[in-house]
C-alpha cells in the first residue's frame, strides 16, 4: 500500500471522463488499498481515482455510515434536494456552496466483481454524487455558488 498524490484543480486529467473497468485484478485491488491509505492520510470523505491520476471509473467514500468502494458505479435514481458547502481534496483551500440531491440509489461492484445496490442519504448522498461528478470530469467548483477561500 502506498499514498498517492492527489492532483490538484488545474490539471487536465481531472477534466477527463474516466473508462470502465473492464477487469477487476491485482492492479485494481492495490489502487483500492492505495486510495483508502491516501483518503485516510488527506482526512477526507471521497476520493476518486481520476484524483490520482488513474481514469478509471472507481471511487471510495469514507462516512458516518462506513467505509465504500465503488467499481462502476451507476446513479440509479434520485430524490429531494439539499444545498450545502463542500470542499475537495483536489482544490484545497477553498469551499463552495452545492444543490445535491438528498437521496441517491446507486448500483457499482466491489472488489470481488460483485454487484451491489445501496441508497443513501444526506452527507452520504452528497459524497457519492461529488465522487461520481469527478468520474464524469466535473469538479465541484463547477457547481459551486459562494466560493471562498480558506482564511
Amino acid at each position: 500500500m502506498a499514498i498517492r498524490k492527489i492532483l490538484q484543480l488545474g490539471d487536465e486529467t481531472l477534466r477527463k471522463k474516466s473508462f470502465t473497468v473492464n477487469e477487476i485484478n491485482e492492479k485494481t485491488i492495490q489502487l483500492l488499498d492505495d486510495m483508502k491509505d491516501t483518503l485516510d492520510k488527506a482526512q477526507g470523505a471521497g476520493l476518486a481515482a481520476v484524483q490520482v491520476g488513474v481514469l478509471r471509473r472507481i471511487f471510495i467514500v469514507d462516512v458516518d455510515e462506513g467505509f465504500f468502494e465503488f467499481i462502476n458505479p451507476e446513479i440509479i435514481s434520485t430524490s429531494g434536494e439539499q444545498y450545502g458547502i463542500e470542499g475537495c481534496l483536489s482544490v484545497k483551500g477553498k469551499w463552495g456552496d452545492v444543490k445535491r440531491p438528498y437521496k441517491v440509489t446507486i448500483k457499482a461492484q466491489n472488489r470481488k466483481g460483485e454487484y451491489f445496490t445501496i441508497t443513501a442519504k444526506d452527507f452520504f448522498a452528497k459524497a457519492i454524487c461529488h465522487e461520481y461528478d469527478h468520474l464524469e470530469g466535473i469538479v465541484y467548483v463547477d457547481k459551486a455558488d459562494n466560493l471562498r477561500s480558506e482564511q
